[in-house]
């Protein structure tokens, strides 16, 4: 049976080893592989209410993608806006490569952020609106491309955010107490 597989006989897809490609890769969310986290921009989802999230591919150079893969890099002062209908990610902080030399980019240059044409329109008009902005939630790698998590905000008055803090003691203290009780239980 090898040797007429050989001579070029037809074999149906369901007896064809898979090949490696999108098609082989691990299932994580709705198309691709899994995601390499490189930088998440923990502040802003403290400072700002969250109302729609994008995934945006970055436009980077050599170097810049090789100092995000050594992970040192900082979305804290990070924002986006939309110029000429375009967006670009400003202030976040890629450092320059250590092995890098005259090609080396600078640390806090605008970065284009790839989107599609509705996505850019949209987030135009909903960003015009008073007190929305553009914030970077997250850099990462999907099968090997860089990608920014970007979202559409708005600010949280200093009660909104005591409130979600309180929020999130409650939660964490009734969890607390649960657990202890199922260990009590286990151990009666």
């Amino acid at each position: 049976m090898a040797s007429t597989m050989s001579k070029g006989m037809y074999v149906p897809k369901e007896s064809q080893p898979k090949q490696g490609g999108a098609a082989a890769k691990s299932k994580d969310g709705e198309k691709g592989g899994k995601r390499k986290i490189v930088a998440q921009n923990k502040k802003a989802r403290h400072d700002y209410a969250i109302i729609d999230t994008y995934e945006a591919g970055l436009v980077l150079t050599g170097t810049e993608v090789k100092s995000l893969r050594q992970g040192r890099t900082s979305l804290a002062d990070g924002f986006v806006q939309i110029d000429g209908g375009e967006a670009w990610l400003y202030n976040a902080h890629i450092p320059e490569y250590s092995q890098g030399s005259w090609t080396n980019h600078s640390a806090r240059r605008k970065r284009k952020l790839l989107l599609h044409r509705e996505e850019i329109d949209k987030l135009s008009v909903k960003s015009e609106e008073t007190g929305h902005t553009i914030v970077p939630l997250a850099l990462y790698f999907k099968d090997g491309r860089a990608k920014a998590e970007i979202a559409l905000a708005r600010g949280k008055k200093e009660y909104d955010k005591r409130q979600t803090l309180r929020e999130k003691q409650d939660r964490r203290e009734s969890d607390r107490a649960i657990a202890a009780a199922k260990r009590k239980q286990r151990g009666e």
